[in-house]
């Protein structure tokens, strides 16, 4: 309301000044005297206005004081009062908080209790199945532990009677092997074994009369190859392929020997032995077995075992030295085998040229009388298609004529009595 009235009495100052400044303007030139006047009155009234202001603000500020007075005095009497309820509602809290406490303490009590009694009953149930498990698994554990001891005490006796087995097996294969090492001393024996293993593989590959066993290749001599291959050689003549086995035993096992010791000399000593056998072997074998025309410019020197052939073809040159001084290549068991499978390919081959001119021969015949044949079946074609000419004559033409005949006969409905005339 002060605000208004402020508002108000600003409004009056303000239109009194315009009015002061519009009797200003008009009255200025006519009357200075009335200007003063009018000056001096408006001045009055700005004072007026101005004590009125000030007076005002002055009840302004101490009615504004007194009302914050007010509501400090309400603020602080509110303040206590909240105070005191929340005092009061804490005091309350409190003893609830308290009775809560008593109350939970009583119920944790009785749980811990109920708890320790549980436990009891569950330890003194727990500890009671596990003595009933303690004497089922040691009465359990007793009997496996017998029955396994009972087995293992068997399977032991089984495996000592087994050693006692063997070891009468192992005097018995040292006995062998004795008499083994003594038969391959003997030089005939070891050309023997090397002999059977031969012939073993030539029985297994090739069909007997493929080749021949102890028989002289060249005329008039009385030195016989082990094995001869024979190979064709013309319309219905052969030549022989001499093949002999050779087993430098000694020589083979001081090449072990000098292995085993790690000596560098030995070694090279015993290699040196070996390669003058098999070449002494080879010349053997070129002296008395090879004569062109009769055999093959070449023999195959047969090496029983596969640590021979390998010691053998692995000396530097000595492969070369044979197939160039002695016409004489060397094989062990697993490349005559393959040695005797080419050349049974070469059998199968020649066969087959041999078999090709009668071939030819049939498929000549074969030819001539599929001729023949075509002749008669064009023959027979042109015979059918005359037969055909002849039906679609008698069809086409004959029937028509039947059908211009029988045009104006009326056709009559059958009877029942008629019937019978077409089923019968």
């Amino acid at each position: 309301m002060q605000t208004a009235m402020l508002i108000g009495i600003l409004c009056v100052i303000i239109f009194q000044i315009i009015i002061a400044l519009l009797l200003k303007k008009s009255y200025t030139k006519e009357d200075p005297q009335v200007q003063n006047t009018l000056m001096q009155n408006t001045l009055n009234s700005i004072k007026n206005i101005g004590d009125l202001i000030t007076s005002n603000q002055k009840n302004t500020g101490e009615l504004q004081t007194r009302k914050l007075d007010d509501m400090d005095k309400k603020i602080t009497e509110r303040q206590s009062e909240i105070n005191r309820m929340l005092a009061d509602n804490f005091n309350r809290m409190e003893i609830r908080f308290k009775t809560y406490e008593s109350m939970n303490e009583q119920k944790l009590e009785s749980i811990r209790q109920t708890v320790e009694k549980k436990l009891e009953m569950i330890s003194e149930d727990n500890a009671k199945k596990l003595e009933e498990m303690r004497k089922t698994v040691d009465d359990k554990l007793q009997k496996t532990l017998e029955e396994k001891m009972n087995q293992s005490f068997k399977l032991v006796s089984e495996r000592l009677e087994q050693v006692y087995k063997g070891l009468g097996e192992m005097q018995s294969l040292a006995v062998g092997v004795g008499d083994l090492k003594k038969v391959l001393s003997n030089v005939k024996t070891r050309g023997i074994l090397g002999e059977i293993q031969l012939g073993a593989i030539l029985k297994e590959i090739l069909s007997p009369e493929q080749y021949e066993e102890n028989i002289a290749t060249v005329p008039h001599s009385k030195n016989v190859v082990e094995f001869a291959i024979k190979m064709p050689s013309g319309e219905n003549s052969f030549i022989y392929l001499p093949i002999d086995s050779k087993f430098p035993q000694d020589a083979y096992i001081e090449l072990q020997n000098a292995y085993e010791t790690g000596n560098a000399e030995l070694v090279k000593t015993a290699s040196k032995t070996l390669e003058t056998r098999i070449k002494a072997f080879a010349k053997d074998i070129h002296t008395k077995y090879i004569e062109v025309p009769f055999t093959t410019d070449f023999a195959v020197m047969f090496l029983p075992f596969e640590g021979l052939y390998a010691e053998a073809v692995n000396m530097p040159g000595l492969v070369e030295y044979l197939q160039r001084e002695y016409h004489v290549n060397i094989a062990g068991p697993s490349t005559m085998a393959a040695l005797l499978n080419s050349i049974q390919m070469g059998f199968k081959t020649l066969a087959i040229q041999k078999r090709s001119q009668e071939v030819w021969t049939v498929l000549g015949a074969v030819k001539s009388e599929f001729d023949k044949f075509a002749k008669v079946i064009e023959t027979a074609q042109q015979r059918i298609n005359q037969a055909n000419k002849e039906l679609d004559t008698l069809v086409g033409v004959r029937t028509r004529a039947i059908q211009r005949q029988l045009r104006n006969v009326e056709s009559i409905e059958p009877q029942d009595g008629d019937n019978e005339l077409f089923t019968e």
